[in-house]
């Protein structure tokens, strides 16, 4: 079940909180290197898997959810899409479990979902420590109950399977050529992990 209750979405939110976010990671300071200027310069990797911990927004069952998930990214096109700048493009897929603690004005039910994200990753090494990406593609979804009063008839309402378009913009801090601390912000969730490239 999607969307119990009528509810505002967030895309004001959403967006002042990329804007934010990017803005912080991309703003370098006065003295930052040119490393988006050089292109191929960057660590050479044949997978990214990337461990994080998840929030889910509330106008997907109408509470906040958490939970924990797994992204890998394979890259594909190590020059990018524009030859001039520091860019790669990967594909990424993951498997993500969200928990949502009420569906109802607060009523004491609860569901849990699956996600299934499978994206082009397209990323941009803007400084030797920081490198942000955006991420279209498409998530699939199921939906469950975990528990529902009888009031509310939930246990009569089919599960939910289907698939919807996805957005992520993120950034990462390199601590070294092989691990990263990896934040994505975008709809149906936000994740921090840690990146591994081994």
């Amino acid at each position: 079940m999607r969307r119990n209750r009528p509810h505002t979405s967030p895309p004001r939110l959403l967006g002042a909180a990329a804007f934010f976010a990017l803005t912080v990671v991309i703003d370098p300071p006065a003295d930052a290197d040119d490393t988006v200027k050089h292109p191929g310069d960057h660590p050479a990797y044949t997978v990214e898997a990337e461990p994080h911990v998840l929030l889910g927004w509330d106008n997907v069952y109408a509470s906040e959810g958490f939970g924990i998930g797994a992204r890998f990214s394979i890259p594909i096109v190590d020059n990018g899409f524009v030859p001039k700048i520091n860019n790669s493009v990967a594909i990424g897929f993951g498997l993500d479990l969200l928990h949502y603690d009420s569906c109802w004005y607060n009523a004491p039910c609860s569901a849990n979902y699956i996600h299934i994200p499978v994206v082009m990753q397209w990323n941009f090494y803007v400084a030797q420590r920081w490198s942000v990406f955006g991420e279209p593609g498409l998530v699939i979804f199921h939906g469950f109950f975990e528990d529902c009063p009888p009031q509310l008839n939930c246990p009569g309402r089919p599960r939910v399977t289907s698939i919807e378009p996805a957005l992520y913009l993120g950034g990462r801090y390199h601590f070294n050529e092989r691990m990263a601390l990896t934040m994505r912000i975008g709809f149906p969730s936000i994740s921090v992990g840690l990146s591994f490239f081994p």
